[in-house]
């Protein structure tokens, strides 16, 4: 990351003053253009099957992964809980993006991981995550460890937040950022959980030096699928790989009616990826909150959309599609998606 203001005061909490002066430009480095500047279409990518490790390794190298040469990488996986897949990120998934990431030669890599349904050790230890980390060579850090020097204090202008939030200084560091998810309804008024919800985790729950409850806050918001979409304005995504083999059509994020649709998904917009997936969802009975109006009309979707983060309507999104019978689901997933 190159050296600008925004390096030099992670971490320095009484420094909050010049983050916010800063403004828009203290945001540069995340990639994101204006929301009126004029952007290619999103790609977007389905594939089909049922080999979950050919799929993610499929998915991944419609991507110019020569980007991660050299740098080094934060992940955010989804460790809410240590219920098993789709509630939590497949450990065959993590392990596949991880090791392809290695292919490439990617610099170090750390996966940062709070847990809000579990105590967030327990959790890793459970879901493998740190047998993995022996194995392929990656570090993990439980969130619930930092203190205020290992974290960000921001607030994106405009912001629904009330004071900020602090954002895991990793996310903030490293060269680039890839994140996993599942796809899943959300019963606690997120309404789904995909790209846009997960970097939820990458948020501290307290604040170390007053005890201030930014989760308390979100969950008690009326705005908080606003509150969510406005985390991505500082919380970048230089990959996202969503593993949809499964997913819970109702209930979520820890338990829920499951279905299969055998599907890949992966994207550098956020906002692409969980119109994608939202399609994806009314592609079966889910819930009424998932069938409301537009795709585009979905508040998390909507908000992210407004702050220029990504693809503003099913017309800036280019679905691209592999694996048999992938043609045919992907017409689905566009009919879906201009409804």
């Amino acid at each position: 990351m190159p050296d600008t203001c925004f390096t030099r005061i992670v971490g320095r909490r009484h420094c909050l003053q010049t983050l916010l002066a800063l403004g828009a430009g203290a945001l540069a480095w995340t990639g994101f253009t204006p929301a009126l500047a004029a952007r290619p279409k999103s790609k977007v990518v389905v594939v089909r099957t049922g080999n979950r490790v050919k799929g993610v390794s499929t998915a991944m190298a419609q991507f110019d992964l020569n980007r991660f040469s050299g740098a080094s990488v934060a992940i955010k996986a989804n460790y809410n809980s240590a219920d098993p897949f789709p509630a939590s990120t497949h450990i065959d998934t993590l392990r596949t993006m991880i090791a392809t990431l290695k292919e490439v030669d990617a610099g170090p890599m750390t996966l940062v991981e709070r847990s809000g349904m579990g105590n967030t050790p327990e959790v890793l230890e459970t879901m493998g995550v740190n047998v993995l980390a022996e194995e392929l060579g990656f570090k993990v850090v439980v969130m619930d460890d930092l203190d205020g020097e290992d974290s960000v204090l921001v607030q994106p202008e405009g912001s629904h937040w009330k004071r900020g939030f602090l954002l895991a200084r990793p996310f903030v560091t490293a060269d680039r950022v890839v994140q996993t998810c599942c796809l899943k309804t959300h019963q606690y008024g997120g309404h789904f959980s995909m790209a846009l919800k997960n970097a939820v985790g990458a948020v501290a729950k307290h604040d170390p030096g007053d005890g201030y409850n930014y989760m308390g806050e979100l969950h008690r918001s009326p705005d908080q699928r606003s509150l969510i979409a406005e985390i991505s304005q500082v919380f970048r995504n230089d990959l996202i790989v969503m593993d949809a083999m499964k997913a819970f059509i109702t209930g979520g994020p820890h338990a829920g009616k499951e279905v299969e649709p055998g599907v890949i998904v992966a994207g550098i917009d956020p906002v692409a990826v969980d119109a994608v997936g939202v399609a994806i969802l009314r592609m079966y009975p889910t819930t009424a909150k998932v069938l409301e109006g537009p795709v585009f009309g979905q508040e998390q979707i909507r908000r992210a959309a407004e702050l220029g983060l990504g693809a503003r309507s099913a017309e800036d999104i280019e679905l691209v599609h592999f694996g048999a019978g992938s043609a045919e689901f992907a017409q689905g997933v566009r009919e879906k998606l201009g409804a």
